[in-house]
This record gives structure tokens, C-alpha cells and sequence, in this order.
């Protein structure tokens, strides 16, 4: 975590005396995002009192399509893929994750160039897990209820090149898998970093 916070000080402190005021009429936009989990979590109730967390730091990538609304508000739908694998106890868990999340966001525009921003987000995850070994073998799939929260901020390159740089926390729902007797109750969550670029047009 301290490394994503240095990352963005550090891009914050640079990128603006890189930019000019480039205020502009184009308010819908198109774009891409990599996303860097921190902290992928698979938190599994293996039942009678027992648990488990399996972790990965992983990539993943969405496109984005959204609109400024205000001067103050952009909405947003994102669509992303994400996901990771880890032994624990002998058994590998995994995940595949596809997200479809509606954005909202907040923020502060400084001489059209710079704009910090806050933001939420809530949609539908389509999971994919499975655990083998240990006595285990499971896989499942389901689609859950996500949501996120963000902060960050945003640099126009030029009047039409937006850069954006962010942490978000993201609960990606949950997933039940059963192994003979056993049923596991997996709750899946992220912490990431991401980096992304907008192309901006008018409609």
C-alpha cells in the first residue's frame, strides 16, 4: 500500500506542471484501464469453525465509456477483467472475474487541467472459482452484486487525452463451491492501483 500511495504523490506532485488548461466541450469519453491488485482476497468458511484466505497481486484490464454530467459529476459504466490463484494449505484456489460496474464520480476541476477526485460504483461480477487439493475439489460459478469505491485524480494531456490515475477498494461478491460434504463460502475482494486513458469527444 505504501508503494500505490508514493506512486500517486509522486504523479500528482509531476503531472500537473506537464499540463496546460485545456477546458473543453467534450464531455463523453471512451477509455482503457490496467489494474494492478495489491491484495486479490479468496476469504473461504470451510465450515465447523474454519478459514482460510488465499492472496494474489495480479493484473487486470477494463474499457470504459462515460459522460461529464456537471462540472462536478461524471457518470460512468466500466467493464473489467480480473483475477488470480494461490496455494494455501495445500489446496490452489482461483478465480476469474468479469465486472460490469455503473461510476459515479465527484470531483474538483483546477485550471482545467487537474481534478482529484472521489467515487463509487455498484453492478453485477460474474465469478469463476475452483479449489483442488488438500481433500478439496470444487469449482464453481455465479454472478453477485459488486461495488467499489475510488479516489484519485485526473490529468488532461491535451484537449482530447485524458490521463487517470487511482486506488480502488472493490468487493466482487460471493461465490459458493461444495466438495463432496463440504461447502465453501468464498467472499472475494481487491485492493488495486490502476492507470488509464480516455479519448474525450462531443455527441
Amino acid at each position: 500500500m505504501k508503494k500505490i500511495l508514493a506512486c500517486v504523490a509522486m504523479a500528482t506532485m509531476a503531472l500537473p506542471a506537464a499540463a496546460y488548461d485545456y477546458g473543453s466541450t467534450y464531455d463523453t469519453y471512451v477509455g482503457f484501464r490496467v489494474h494492478k491488485n495489491e491484495n486479490l482476497a479468496l476469504s473461504s468458511d470451510l465450515g465447523d469453525g474454519r478459514t482460510t484466505t488465499a492472496r494474489d497481486d495480479s493484473f487486470g484490464i477494463g474499457l470504459t465509456v462515460g459522460n461529464r454530467l456537471t462540472d462536478h459529476v461524471k457518470i460512468e459504466f466500466e467493464t473489467a477483467y480480473t483475477g488470480g490463484d494461490q496455494e494455501k494449505y495445500g489446496t490452489e484456489y482461483g478465480v476469474d472475474i468479469w465486472s460490469n460496474m455503473l461510476n459515479m464520480y465527484v470531483y474538483q476541476q483546477f485550471g482545467g487541467a487537474v481534478e482529484p477526485y472521489f467515487g463509487l460504483g455498484v453492478g453485477i461480477a460474474g465469478l469463476w472459482g475452483d479449489a483442488h487439493g488438500g481433500g478439496i475439489d470444487a469449482a464453481s460459478a455465479t454472478a453477485d452484486m459488486s461495488w467499489s469505491a475510488m479516489i484519485g485524480v485526473n490529468f488532461a494531456l491535451n484537449a482530447r487525452i485524458d490521463l487517470n490515475l487511482g486506488l480502488k477498494y472493490q468487493n466482487y461478491g460471493d461465490l459458493e463451491m461444495h466438495s463432496g460434504n463440504l461447502d465453501i463460502a468464498t467472499e472475494i475482494d481487491a485492493t488495486e492501483m490502476y492507470i488509464g486513458a480516455v479519448y474525450k469527444f462531443g455527441v
